[in-house]
């Protein structure tokens, strides 16, 4: 959160605005203080949208839907004017983190604390279906945890149950992909049982760590949604006769909020149904907005920590995006295409300093960690090191944090460290970067020798040894690339496409989102991702489906799929590597397009020509050396 000076604060209507929470490709999400004292959450659209009529008409009918909703269980709206030069929309501030930020904190919830959230979500569906509205987006980061039970949040594409009119949403992917129904990842028709569906997911989830349909990738995960079985084999007994209908592939088979409360039984009296942990996380978001909304500065209190996780949600239905996963706002998370210049400009000041990603793009892995051998690059963002023949350390860059099965082990080299394991001979201990809190820099230790390892075997203690060596070295900005690498390992993906050239492919300039240190994901009615890695070189693949097709003067590999969404890859190699893998490996661009989920018009063939249009425009910003 960044709390604005008193120079700076200024009004939407007459609520003040206090402290920005964060920014996204459309708009910004302000902690502001209503007439009568109340904390909200409040999201103002950019100047740059004022004039676009089919925004502001988007705009409109998310504010009509939001208060169509009311209940206890839902984040109510206080106020909004559509007419205003910045539109904007006052909401409820919610005190507490979403519930995936509370798994991956404090893990998974006990059951009974899952019982609480289900009767929660549960009544929270029932209020959004009276309203005649499908959520169509019930997911872990739209539930919001508050001291006396759950939220539910972002009603940017909910839709009528029935109706004949239907908006394209700006910026946004329909669904999320692990807990989306297999009626609406085919892209069928939606009843209220869809959201039936997702609550099922998400309550798997909130009792195991991750969705029963999780994949490798977003398409599997379709797949497995669609064609698979759930996994529940890590679900509590107790919770199976509550989980289990909800997930019948039949929508008609699947229980009506009322079925639900009667299988979700009667529950004990509590204030706060959450484990300390999560009460914890609770009572800091609640201690944050106190200091603001008295006039204190957070800065000088608890070192700027984000106090909005809740009314960060928010800022998903404006394209918020999260530089390689950024949290804090004032990092620098959000982009969006920029106007009338050759480059996009992020909309918020990118963070600095040797442990910011554009710092880290700068790195070689392999060069590291100088106390073992590595094994020479084969992938920008992890190099794999021997110890001896029986063990071998990978080091990662910019990876995920850990998930919920790991725990907080105090730091390692200034970094807030957490560790997974040891388990299967395997030890993975990773350090927080503190400018993009969901993001570090890992290394795993792993036993590949026959036999069980000794008493001497400490890969959590070896991890440890080594990412102090890594994070120290990357401090001093010790290791960096080549130069036959640096032209494509140093390029941020998410500023490679003008504005001009992003609305040519997606009809409206798109929201700009990255989740790693070399790929972005570029969203506006529909999804195209570009990332740079090292990899088999296109020009060698066996594919059946794989065709050799021109962009702007160059042969890439095209291949299209019908799997889901209509979806069309496409790849070539950009420069050569070097060493003994060059005959196999090169420094490859991939660059993806698929449509909306709910998007019939789009074929394989047209994503294809989209894929093609966004790889030119690829091309066209890459460097030319």
């Amino acid at each position: 959160m960044k709390v604005l000076g008193e120079g700076d604060r200024e009004y939407a209507g007459r609520y003040r605005l206090l402290a920005m929470l964060g920014e996204g490709g459309m708009g910004r999400v302000y902690l502001a203080m209503a007439p009568d004292g109340r904390p909200a959450a409040l999201k103002r659209i950019h100047p740059a949208f004022s004039h676009d009529q089919g925004f502001r008409e988007r705009f409109r009918r998310e504010v009509e839907t939001s208060r169509q909703v009311s209940g206890a269980f839902t984040a109510a709206v206080m106020d909004a004017d559509t007419e205003a030069e910045q539109q904007w929309l006052a909401s409820v501030y919610v005190a507490g983190p979403s519930l995936q930020d509370a798994i991956d904190t404090a893990g998974p919830l006990p059951p009974e604390a899952v019982r609480h959230l289900a009767a929660g979500l549960v009544s929270a569906l029932a209020d959004i279906h009276r309203a005649g509205l499908v959520h169509r987006d019930l997911k872990p980061s739209n539930v919001l945890l508050a001291s006396d039970g759950p939220r539910v949040i972002d009603f940017g594409i909910a839709r009528a149950v029935e109706g004949s009119s239907e908006l394209t949403s700006t910026g946004s992917v329909v669904g999320s992909a692990g807990f989306t129904s297999p009626e609406q990842a085919e892209g069928r028709s939606l009843t209220t049982a869809s959201d039936i569906f997702s609550l099922g997911t998400l309550l798997v989830m909130a009792a195991t760590g991750k969705s029963p349909y999780a994949g490798n990738t977003t398409p599997q995960t379709l797949y497995n949604v669609v064609h698979g079985e759930p996994d529940l084999s890590k679900v509590p007994p107790e919770l199976m006769s509550i989980i289990g209908p909800c997930l019948a592939r039949d929508p008609a088979q699947r229980p009506t909020p009322d079925q639900l409360r009667g299988l979700i039984g009667t529950l004990p009296p509590t204030n706060n149904p959450w484990p300390e942990r999560v009460r914890q996380e609770i009572r800091g978001h609640e201690d944050d907005v106190d200091a603001v909304l008295a006039g204190s500065d957070l800065r000088k209190s608890r070192g700027g920590l984000v106090v909005a996780l809740a009314a960060l949600i928010m800022v998903a239905a404006l394209g918020v995006t999260g530089l390689v996963g950024v949290t804090t706002p004032q990092a620098g998370t959000a982009t969006t295409v920029a106007a009338e210049e050759p480059d996009p400009i992020p909309t918020t000041e990118a963070p600095t300093g040797p442990l910011a990603p554009a710092s880290l793009r700068k790195l070689d892995p392999c060069k590291l960690v100088t106390s073992l051998k590595s094994r020479g690059s084969t992938d920008y963002d992890s190099c794999r090191f021997e110890v001896n023949e029986n063990v071998t350390v990978t080091l990662e860059i910019g990876s995920r944090v850990l998930s919920s099965s790991s725990r907080s082990e105090g730091k390692t080299a200034g970094l807030a460290t957490l560790v997974r394991g040891p388990e299967d001979g395997r030890c993975t201990v990773a350090g927080v970067l503190p400018q993009t809190p969901t993001n570090s820099i890992g290394v795993t230790v792993g036993w590949y020798g026959d036999g069980t390892p000794g008493k001497d075997y400490t890969p959590c203690k070896t991890g440890k040894k080594h990412l102090g060596e890594a994070v120290k070295a990357a401090r001093k900005g010790d290791g960096t690339w080549d130069e036959q690498y640096r032209a494509l390992a140093e390029v941020d993906t998410c500023l490679l496409v003008s504005r001009q050239r992003a609305q040519d492919v997606f009809g409206q300039t798109p929201s700009v989102e990255s989740d790693h240190l070399r790929e972005c994901t570029y969203s506006g009615g529909g999804e195209g991702v570009v990332s740079v890695g090292i990899s088999g070189d296109p020009a060698e693949s066996s594919s059946d489906d794989t065709k050799k097709v021109e962009v702007g003067g160059r042969d890439v590999y095209q291949r299209p799929s019908s799997t889901g969404s209509p979806s069309c890859q496409i790849e070539w190699a950009q420069a050569p590597v070097s060493g003994e893998d060059s005959d196999y490996y090169a420094q490859v661009v991939e660059v993806s397009y698929r449509g909306r989920y709910d998007d019939e018009s789009t074929t394989a063939e047209l994503a294809c020509e989209r894929a093609r249009k966004l790889s030119e425009a690829v091309l066209e910003g890459l460097p030319t050396s």
